[in-house]
């Protein structure tokens, strides 16, 4: 099943998601629906806030950003770069930050550079309710560190400068409205 994307302006963005048990939904089901509905909207990662769920469950597939790519210009941290992230906690962050342009299924058609660090440390369960520490850089890290954000209640657009910020504001507005060309299903705040 595809869910809508939920839009910029939805409180459920803005809210720290909360822990789920190991029983406590069809984790099966809710994980295949998230990739069916992020690869509809053609994403590389969506957490469960975006499709209106305020819990601790995201899903990435970086492997299609190598996928053009010639051998020498594959991203190594992207390789099998295919997860699912239960009740995830960063444990640190290290090296520079470097910018990257992000962009959001939830804010289409915004894209602004973000300052992230390079590398990170993750505690997490996998779908078998396994419990996991990995260490991730390069793109890997940043998108992880993104949809991270989103179950902390967090958008990319934090990031920005005040000044973006003033300057996105009335596109922001649009998106809230409803005001926005996408090719994929969204749910708009009442």
């Amino acid at each position: 099943m595809i869910f809508p994307i939920v839009a910029y302006g939805d409180p459920v963005l803005r809210k720290v998601a909360r822990p789920i048990e190991k029983d406590e939904i069809n984790l099966a089901e809710f994980v295949a629906n998230m990739y069916e509905t992020m690869y509809e909207s053609s994403g590389i990662g969506l957490a469960a806030p975006q499709v209106g769920q305020s819990i601790r469950v995201f899903v990435v597939d970086g492997t299609i950003l190598n996928e053009d790519e010639e051998e020498e210009d594959k991203d190594p941290s992207l390789e099998g770069f295919k997860k699912v992230f239960i009740n995830p906690q960063i444990l640190e962050e290290t090296g520079d930050e470097w910018a990257f342009e992000e962009g959001c299924l939830s804010i289409p058609g915004i894209r602004a550079d973000v300052y992230r660090p390079e590398k990170l440390k993750i505690k997490y369960r996998d779908p078998e309710w396994n419990e996991h520490i990995e260490e991730y850089d390069g793109m890997a890290a940043r998108i992880i560190q993104h949809e991270y954000d989103h179950l902390e209640g967090k958008l990319f657009t934090d990031y920005l400068p005040m000044l973006k910020r003033q300057m996105l504001k009335k596109r922001l507005a649009d998106i809230t409205k409803g005001a926005v060309k996408v090719d994929y299903r969204m749910r708009f705040p009442k």
